[in-house]
C-alpha cells in the first residue's frame, strides 16, 4: 500500500475505535463504576399509611324553628301530623344550642299541642346527648329503659322527620342506643341510617300550621298551611263551640295531587273557634272519607 494510503487510513481507524468506545459506554447504563466500588442499589419506595381522619362532627342549627311530628287519626288510619315551635337562640350559659335535640325530646315526651294527636314512642326513652352530624348522618343516640320490641308504628317516622325538617336537611339519620349502634329498634332494622318514608303514604295529607292550636289572634285570621289534594283545592270550616258553623270556603294549594302550600284568611268576630280544613270529596261519598286538619283558636 502506498504511503498516501496509510495516511488516509489512519483518520478512518481512529473514527471507528471512538465509536466503538461510545458504544461500549451507552451499553453500560451510566457512567462505569469505580474500581474498588460496587454499584448502590436504588433504596426501594416506602409503603406509606394512611391515617384516616376523625370523624367530621358538627352541631345542627334550626332552620326555621322547630318542628315535631306526630301521630293523629285519619279516615286511611294514623298519618302523622307537624306541629311547630318557637325555636331559642342559646342554651344555658356555657352550652350550646340543640334545637334539633331539643324538638327530639319534645317528642319522646309525647307533648303534643293538639289534644288529637299523640306519639308512638313508649315511655322512658329519653335523648343521651345532643343531635349531632358525624360523617354526613345526622346522629340520635338515645337511652332506653329496657328492650323495645315493637311494633313501632310511626315512631321511627317521627323521629326521621323531627330532626329533617328541624335541621332542614335531608340527610339520614343513624339511631344510636346507649352511645352504640342497634340492629333493631321497636321490630324495625336500624342497622343503617334511617330515610324519610313517601309522604304521600305516612304524612296525612291536609296540614294547617297557622294558625297554631290555642292561638289567639286578630281579625281576619290568616290560614296557611300545606296539602296533597285532587285538582288543589281545600275545603275549610269555621264552627263555634256549639259546633254550629258559622263560615265556610274554598281554597287551592299552589298545585295539586302533591304537597304544596295555601293560604287563605277569614273575617271572624271575636270568640272561640274551631277551624277546619280538609280535602274535598271528589268520590261524593264513596271510598275513605276526607282528611282533615283543626285547630282551636280565640279571636280577640
Amino acid at each position: 500500500m502506498s504511503g498516501a494510503g496509510q495516511a488516509r487510513r489512519g483518520p478512518l481507524v481512529a473514527a471507528l475505535l471512538t465509536a466503538a468506545l461510545v458504544g461500549l459506554a451507552g451499553c453500560g447504563g451510566g457512567t462505569p463504576a469505580q474500581p474498588g466500588r460496587s454499584a448502590q442499589p436504588t433504596p426501594a419506595a416506602q409503603p406509606t399509611t394512611t391515617v384516616p381522619d376523625p370523624p367530621a362532627t358538627a352541631r345542627l342549627p334550626a332552620a326555621a324553628g322547630s318542628v315535631v311530628w306526630f301521630v293523629g287519626p285519619t279516615p286511611a288510619g294514623d298519618r302523622l301530623y307537624r306541629e311547630r315551635r318557637a325555636t331559642t337562640d342559646g342554651g344555658p350559659d356555657g352550652v350550646a344550642p340543640d334545637p334539633a335535640g331539643d324538638a327530639v325530646r319534645e317528642l319522646l315526651a309525647g307533648r303534643p299541642e293538639d289534644p288529637d294527636h299523640h306519639s308512638d314512642w313508649p315511655p322512658g326513652v329519653t335523648l343521651r346527648a345532643p343531635v349531632t352530624l358525624v360523617d354526613g348522618a345526622v346522629t340520635v343516640d338515645l337511652a332506653t329503659p329496657g328492650p323495645l320490641p315493637g311494633p313501632a308504628g310511626l315512631a321511627l317516622q317521627q323521629l326521621v322527620r323531627t330532626v329533617q325538617d328541624t335541621t332542614g336537611s335531608t340527610r339520614p339519620v343513624r339511631v344510636l342506643v346507649d352511645g352504640r349502634p342497634a340492629s333493631t329498634l321497636l321490630g324495625q332494622d336500624v342497622s343503617r341510617p334511617l330515610t324519610a318514608d313517601d309522604p304521600l303514604r305516612v304524612v296525612a295529607l291536609v296540614q294547617l300550621d297557622d294558625p297554631a292550636e290555642g292561638a289567639v289572634v286578630g281579625s281576619p285570621v290568616v290560614v296557611s298551611g300545606e296539602a296533597a289534594v285532587f285538582e288543589a283545592t281545600l275545603l275549610w270550616e269555621v264552627r263555634d263551640t256549639a259546633g254550629r258553623t258559622v263560615r265556610s270556603g274554598s281554597a287551592t294549594t299552589s298545585e295539586g295531587q302533591t304537597f304544596a302550600p295555601y293560604r287563605f284568611a277569614v273575617p271572624l268576630d271575636p270568640g272561640t273557634y274551631e277551624l277546619v280544613v280538609s280535602e274535598d270529596d271528589p268520590r261524593g261519598g264513596e271510598g275513605r272519607g276526607p282528611m282533615t286538619d283543626s285547630a282551636r283558636i280565640t279571636v280577640r
